[in-house]
């Protein structure tokens, strides 16, 4: 019952999250304007999705300013079509998880990570595991035969979780899986709709004060956070007609990401305003110093993706995922305001 009502579920979310999508795109910007240079802004088609983004935050911050590059939010667009809406050139940036880039890219995607996103730390982890305090659940065997809700297939929520358990003995084969996104995870799991709920942050936080509710791991405790690093991927075409845009964007968020590190209470105060939360259920953020990628965390993916036999052995390097081209702070500058 739990899976059939949340196939359900999920269906439904990917086809509001497309119709979205649609009907927000018919506000592209058509008319020219330009900037203080006198030359034509671009803008780039990106979601407006309740989360801790580091593009609302360099235009919230002013880092677009300046530039001949702002966001067009086209709308609310369900995580799991992020990064196919991406490749297609439906929207021109993405944020989501490596694997689901990686996939991309072998099905023959147009797509590219352009900066690195979020850093795992143990007091700021990108995922809990929350379960109800009175479900008997303690440890890793005892969520055989029971049911796990997470954001998307193919994503850190999936393969993080079935590496690590399949260390602890964990049959995963006996556990149901099904679609829950983040903003409800709380909500599924308290209902006992679901066993467990991994959530991500800022909507973890709320998790994590809620009296019914225990977190048993982060994926710090998994994996010291080698899986939890979210980039910003750009469609291959839009990079090529707008590269001056492609490197701002990459400039602003770069600096959006070093002022959350060094700011992270005024940044959780800027994304609970944004989302009205209460700022004591937003949870703290970090970043990668720079956004400068490194091929580690990528290539930790290549080799789940091929082990769990999702991806042919040797058909995408890990130098095909990514480039630092567009990042001026890939030399050792250091961005700020």
């Amino acid at each position: 019952m739990k899976l059939t009502v949340f196939k359900k579920a999920a269906t439904a979310i990917l086809l509001s999250g497309v119709l979205l999508l649609t009907a927000c795109s018919t506000g592209d910007k058509t008319s020219k304007e330009t900037g203080s240079n006198g030359e034509e802004i671009v803008y780039f088609k990106y979601p407006d999705n309740p989360s801790f983004d580091l593009i609302y935050l360099a235009d919230q911050l002013g880092y677009f300013e300046g530039t001949n590059t702002r966001p067009q939010y086209v709308g609310k667009v369900a995580a799991p079509q992020i990064i196919p809406l991406v490749g297609t050139g439906d929207i021109d940036f993405g944020s989501r998880m490596v694997p689901l880039v990686i996939s991309a890219i072998a099905s023959g995607a147009d797509i590219k990570v352009v900066s690195a996103g979020g850093l795992t730390l143990e007091d700021a982890p990108h995922m809990k595991y929350f379960v109800r305090k009175d479900s008997g659940i303690k440890e890793a065997k005892d969520l055989e035969g029971e049911t796990i809700g997470f954001n998307s297939f193919g994503a850190c929520a999936e393969f993080v979780t079935k590496k690590w358990l399949r260390e602890q003995g964990v049959d995963v084969d006996t556990i149901e899986w099904v679609v829950v996104p983040d903003d409800k995870g709380e909500q599924t799991v308290e209902q006992g709709d679901v066993d467990l709920a991994i959530i991500h942050p800022p909507h973890s936080g709320r998790a994590s004060n809620n009296p019914e509710l225990t977190a048993l791991w982060s994926d710090y405790d998994l994996d010291k956070g080698l899986g939890g690093m979210a980039p910003y991927s750009v469609n291959g075409e839009f990079a090529r007609n707008h590269p001056e845009a492609v490197e701002d964007v990459v400039t602003a968020i770069t600096k959006a990401a070093n002022w959350v590190n060094e700011n992270p209470d005024e940044a959780r105060k800027i994304i609970a305003e944004r989302l009205g939360m209460d700022i004591e259920n937003v949870e703290r953020y970090a970043y990668v110093k720079d956004l400068v990628i490194e091929e580690e965390p990528i290539q930790y993916y290549i080799d789940i993706l091929e082990d769990e036999g999702k991806l042919k052995e040797g058909s995408v390097d890990v130098k095909d995922v990514y480039t630092n081209e567009f990042n001026p702070f890939a030399n050792g500058k250091t961005a700020s305001k």
